[in-house]
């Protein structure tokens, strides 16, 4: 089965760098352009990319109808608020206008008093989202989905680790490298040394202690890593999805300073287990 090509779609994009400072245009504006351009089966592909910001709609949609939402999403306010609303009304049918993970979700979510609750509802459906990303039939896509799983394991684990939580409890998924670290959370390398080959890297840029660094080393492994794995995709939709996930990444680091990153950050662990207080560092 041949690709879809976008020769000329490809060939007009602007060149950026890691270490560019300037945005050629927003990740919503080249979502508007994509979506004007895609095929129907790679329009498909793409939206397990926006789902991501659906995932985060969600889980503040069915607490808050009027939060403040991101708009990059699949997904409108109104089509998340009705399937909420329907899968309420009837939890039985299957609702097949939203991923069935997101679907799973919501059903358990208004089956379980939810709101008081101690189970961690957004690692649920974290889990359930790179699971769902893991499976894409695309080997580029799944793979990048099975980078992301893997790098907010290991440090998570290494950061629980730390504060003297609990370790099986941070991670989410369940592809080899998180039934890897569950089942060796006691060991020092979490049985990962040999088992993943970015482990040490992730382990040397876990000891950072300038906050903001940390995080650019995290996105820098991430876009080296999509150098790496479309070094012959030229014009096709590997090459694309790439390219969004890059610019998505200078996107978020274009006007973020240090004071600012070191804040992101901090919100990252808050949220990594909400339950648990974390001591404070010396």
């Amino acid at each position: 089965m041949f690709e879809n090509q976008y020769y000329y779609f490809v060939a007009g994009l602007p060149d950026f760098s890691f270490e560019s400072t300037k945005l050629p245009f927003t990740v919503e504006e080249f979502k508007e352009m994509l979506y004007e351009e895609l095929k129907p089966d790679d329009k498909k592909l793409i939206d397990k990319y926006f789902l991501k910001a659906d995932k985060d709609n969600l889980l503040k949609l069915i607490v808050n109808k009027d939060a403040e939402i991101q708009s990059t999403g699949v997904f409108t306010r109104e089509e998340l608020l009705d399937s909420i609303d329907t899968i309420r009304k009837n939890p039985h049918v299957e609702n097949k206008d939203i991923p069935n993970v997101f679907y799973q979700f919501i059903k358990q979510w208004l089956s379980e008093d939810a709101e008081t609750d101690n189970k961690n509802w957004e690692d649920l459906l974290t889990s359930l989202y790179m699971n769902y990303g893991v499976e894409v039939k695309n080997s580029l896509i799944s793979r990048w989905f099975t980078l992301n799983l893997n790098i907010g394991n290991v440090l998570a684990a290494i950061y629980s680790r730390k504060y003297n939580m609990d370790v099986k409890s941070v991670v989410v998924g369940d592809n080899h490298i998180a039934k890897t670290i569950r089942a060796n959370s006691n060991m020092r390398d979490f049985g990962l040394e040999r088992e993943l080959e970015y482990f040490e890297t992730l382990s040397n840029i876990s000891e950072e202690t300038d906050i903001y660094e940390r995080e650019r080393k995290i996105d820098k492994l991430r876009w080296d890593w999509l150098e790496e794995n479309t070094v012959f995709d030229y014009f096709n939709i590997e090459y694309i999805f790439s390219y969004l996930c890059k610019l998505q990444i200078l996107e978020r680091w274009a006007d973020l300073n240090a004071e600012e990153g070191e804040r992101v950050f901090r919100e990252l662990i808050a949220n990594m287990k909400k339950e648990v207080k974390l001591p404070e560092e010396e």
